[in-house]
Formats: C-alpha cells, structure tokens, sequence
C-alpha cells in the first residue's frame, strides 16, 4: 500500500480564539468545501466543543457525482492548538489529517497535514497520479480562499 502526503499552509490575519472556533465547528465544513462535491454532514455535528472519540459522517460526490459516505473520527484535540481526524469508513484506505494552529505575530498559521493510502492497490495508485492528488490540492485551495471570505486575506503589513 503506497502512503502520500500532502501539507498546506495559510496565514490567516485573525485571531487564535476565531479561528479555532470556525475550524474546529464540523457545521463549517460545507462552507469550505467546494460546491461540486455536495459535501453534507449527516451525524455527529453538535453545538459545543469538539472532543476525542466524537464521530462524524459525510455524504460527498468527489468524482462524476456519485454518493460517497464518509466517517470520520475525531482522535486527538488539544484546544486553540490541534485536532486530528481520522477515516474509519470512506473512500481511501488510510486517511490521517492534522489539523494546526500557531499564534504568530500577524495572527494565525494554519497547517494542515494530510497523510493517506489510496483504495485499491496499483489502481489507486495511478488514481492517485491521475487525479486524487490534483483533487486534493484544489480542495485545499479552494478552503484557502473560503477562509480569506471569512478572516480576510493575508498580507505582509498586517498586525495582530
């Protein structure tokens, strides 16, 4: 089984408490996401904190429109700092994705970290030259300018 990983960061002009409080809200999630993949939660997104052990479920169509259900599990949480989220049940064969925060001087460093198998041995692994990496680098870029909607965008005379 091939294993990838793919890192983005962002600099948001925002501070820690806004946008741990946005990204750490599975109710955000669509807003996020690009339209395309009708990204729906259908479990799990509750008002309050996020926690170890809290489970939530997805409903995407990332290729050609077809449903995809997709369970996530939130493993590790350490406030205004990280989350984890886990696969137990989608459409690759491992899914591990950090979700980090550092307070920086201009306000908020976002780094995502994902590290992940495709489904289906070789098959997967062309997928993954083909299309599946492209695919999740468009998702992140896209969330780049969703999250510059919400904080405003990044430049280098920004203050906290």
């Amino acid at each position: 089984m091939a294993f990838y990983q793919f890192t983005q960061t962002q600099q948001i002009p925002a501070s820690l408490d806004a946008v741990w409080n946005f990204i750490a809200n599975p109710d955000n999630l669509a807003r996020i996401t690009p339209a395309y993949m009708d990204f729906k939660v259908t479990s799990g997104a509750i008002a309050g904190p996020m926690y170890p052990g809290m489970i939530i479920t997805y409903i995407i169509r990332p290729v050609l429109g077809i449903p995809v259900r997709w369970m996530t599990e939130i493993t590790q949480v350490k406030e205004r700092e990280y989350f984890i989220d886990e696969q137990r049940i989608g459409p690759y064969r491992f899914w591990h994705h950090q979700h980090r925060l550092t307070e920086t001087e201009q306000g908020v460093l976002m780094t995502d970290i994902v590290t992940y198998a495709p489904p289906l041995g070789v098959i997967g692994t062309i997928a993954n030259n083909l299309f599946i990496k492209k695919q999740l680098k468009g998702i992140f870029d896209f969330r780049t300018i969703a999250i510059e909607k919400e904080f405003g965008k990044f430049t280098a005379h920004h203050g906290k």
